[in-house]
């Protein structure tokens, strides 16, 4: 009878250390799957990503009331400078410029519309990222009450310039105008490691910024107890 029951202790012991050890490789697993998952939904997001970055330069279809360029790529103030010409704005802003360029030396890159530097040209030299460049828009808007702005940025950098501007200005109208750098090969990106690089960079601060988009919206609408504001109700 005792060596029975010392049997069948053991053998429930030896259960309950079976289950114990399953439910730790079941653990183990799932986390295992779940990594995977998670690896390949950023690698297919990543090739969407760098697929959908626009390969000509679009002019604008109809006019804004500003226009906003962010510095760090090539031609970017030359060609929102054209804009300006072209009457497409009426005012621009050139967001995170060094703060020991002149606007001597921003007149410069300018091959058309420098003379509007003295009237209709605005400089910000305190943004230092993408997210200081829509706070710096954002009260460059308020300021001057701007319902729509043209959005000049390089192609690859459009994604993530896009979602920080309207998460910091909700309701103001943004019309993409991406600057093609011809040093950057998004045709055939996979072929060239520094583009894939410089692609695979842009996508991971896309991410983040698309999350901080998506939460933002979310307090809006859980504080407001609707949606977000409509394009014609701009919020500073």
């Amino acid at each position: 009878m005792v060596t029975e029951d010392v049997q069948e202790v053991q053998e429930s012991a030896g259960r309950r250390h079976f289950r114990r050890f399953g439910g730790f490789v079941g653990s183990v697993r799932l986390l295992f799957d779940a990594t995977i998952l998670a690896l390949v939904m950023l690698i297919i997001g990543f090739i969407v990503f760098a697929n959908s970055v626009d390969r000509e330069r679009r002019e604008p279809a109809y006019a804004a009331d500003g226009i906003a360029v962010l510095t760090g790529g090539v031609a970017r103030i030359d060609e929102a400078m054209k804009l300006l010409a072209k009457g497409k704005a009426k005012r621009v802003l050139i967001t995170g410029v060094n703060r020991d360029t002149t606007r001597e030396q921003l007149k410069t890159l300018a091959s058309q519309g420098d003379q509007y530097f003295a009237c209709c040209v605005d400089i910000d030299k305190e943004a230092r990222n993408t997210i200081d460049n829509a706070t710096e828009t954002a009260q460059w808007v308020a300021l001057h009450k701007y319902g729509s702005v043209i959005v000049v940025t390089s192609n690859y950098h459009m994604p993530r310039a896009l979602a920080e501007l309207a998460r910091a200005m909700p309701g103001v109208t943004l019309i993409p105008y991406a600057v093609v750098d011809n040093n950057v090969h998004v045709e055939r990106w996979w072929t060239f490691p520094g583009t894939t690089k410089l692609l695979l960079s842009e996508y991971l601060k896309y991410i983040p910024a698309l999350a901080r988009l998506g939460a933002t919206n979310l307090v809006r609408m859980t504080v407001r107890g609707g949606s977000v504001p409509p394009e014609d109700q701009p919020e500073p």
